[in-house]
C-alpha cells in the first residue's frame, strides 16, 4: 500500500511546521502553538501507510496514530463547532453506544477520509476562532455543566494535542523508529 503523505503531499516525515513566533500578543501566541501541535499530529503519521497507521503496537490499548487522528478530529469539532460555536453537529466517530469508537473501530477505516475529515474540522475551528476574536468569550455549557472561554479552549486544545502527540511519538517509534519533535 502507498504511504500517507502529509496532508495529501508526497510522503517523507516532511515538516513544514511554523515555530510559534519567541514574542507574540495573546492570542497569535495561543493560535500558533495549536497550529504548531496540529501540524505535528501530522508529520508523526506522514510516510506511513494505512495498515501501519492502523498499528497498535502497545497492547492492550487501542490507541493508533489513525484513531489519534479520527480522536482529534471529534475534540475539534466538539469544542470549537459544539460548545464555543452552538452548531447542533453530531460526533464523527463515537457515540453513547461506541464511547472508544475514534480508536476501536479503525480496522476498516479509510486513512484518507480520517486525514480528510480531521483537515476539514481544523479548518472548521479555524474559521470558528476567528468569528471570536474575543478570548473571554463563553462557551456553551459542557456535559458537565461547566462554562468555558474561548481562551480556556484553545489553552485545552494545545494540552489535548501535546498529551497525544506525545502517544503518538512512541506509536510510531514503535512502528518504525522514527523520533522526533
Amino acid at each position: 500500500m502507498t504511504p500517507i503523505g502529509r496532508y495529501g503531499q508526497d510522503p517523507g516525515m516532511t515538516d513544514q511546521r511554523l515555530n510559534p513566533p519567541p514574542v507574540a500578543n495573546e492570542r497569535e501566541m495561543l493560535i500558533s502553538w495549536l497550529d504548531w501541535h496540529r501540524e505535528t499530529l501530522a508529520v508523526k503519521c506522514d510516510g506511513l501507510t494505512e495498515e501501519q497507521l492502523r498499528l497498535r503496537p502497545v497492547p492492550p490499548s487501542t490507541l493508533s496514530l489513525l484513531g489519534l487522528v479520527r480522536h482529534m478530529a471529534d475534540v475539534e469539532r466538539t469544542w470549537f463547532r459544539r460548545r464555543l460555536n452552538g452548531e447542533d453537529v453530531e460526533p464523527i466517530h463515537f457515540s453513547l453506544e461506541d464511547p472508544d469508537g475514534e480508536f476501536d473501530n479503525v480496522d476498516t477505516a479509510s486513512a484518507d477520509e480520517a486525514f480528510a475529515t480531521w483537515r476539514a474540522e481544523v479548518d472548521a475551528a479555524r474559521a470558528v476562532t476567528a468569528a471570536h476574536p474575543d478570548l473571554d468569550t463563553l462557551a456553551k455549557r459542557e456535559a458537565r455543566g461547566v462554562t468555558v472561554s474561548h481562551r480556556w479552549i484553545l489553552v485545552h486544545m494545545i494540552e489535548e494535542y501535546a498529551r497525544h502527540n506525545g502517544h503518538a511519538d512512541l506509536i510510531r517509534e514503535q512502528i518504525d523508529g522514527v523520533t522526533g519533535e
